[in-house]
């Protein structure tokens, strides 16, 4: 009896796997594309979703970035199950990335896992020197 239960959870879990893919790579069930990186600014783009365990420990990190920087750094934060031809045009491999472009729009860093606040505004800090 609970391996029955247990394999109709797995199979349903599976198949609403499967229509969040296929929704994604059709783009149905994508707004409209982020622009990145944001034109003459600083820009922070952080890849993830909120399935991933990391990617919501980077919830609150990247709200006090947006706080913190706000006006000298941009922060974007990109659903990868809502653009993934975006996350795949980037060379994103993993959940979370977070890519850091300079104020010309050049990728300056790039960092796979979860990036603590102290972390992230350093490579920030660095980036708003130049």
């Amino acid at each position: 009896m609970v391996r029955k239960v247990m394999r109709r959870a797995a199979l349903a879990f599976g198949l609403a796997c499967l229509c969040v893919m296929a929704m994604a790579a059709s783009g149905l069930a994508a707004g409209p594309e982020p622009v990145v990186p944001v034109k003459g600014m600083v820009t922070l783009v952080d890849f993830g979703a909120d399935y991933c365990p990391p990617c919501r420990l980077m919830v609150p990190v990247l709200q006090n970035a947006r706080k913190d920087y706000h006006g000298r750094a941009s922060v974007v934060v990109v659903d990868v199950t809502e653009h993934a031809p975006l996350a795949t045009r980037l060379g994103v491999r993993v959940i979370p990335t977070q890519i850091f472009y300079d104020r010309q729009g050049r990728e300056v860093a790039r960092h796979e896992g979860y990036l603590d606040r102290r972390e992230l505004a350093g490579q920030l800090d660095r980036m708003l020197a130049r």
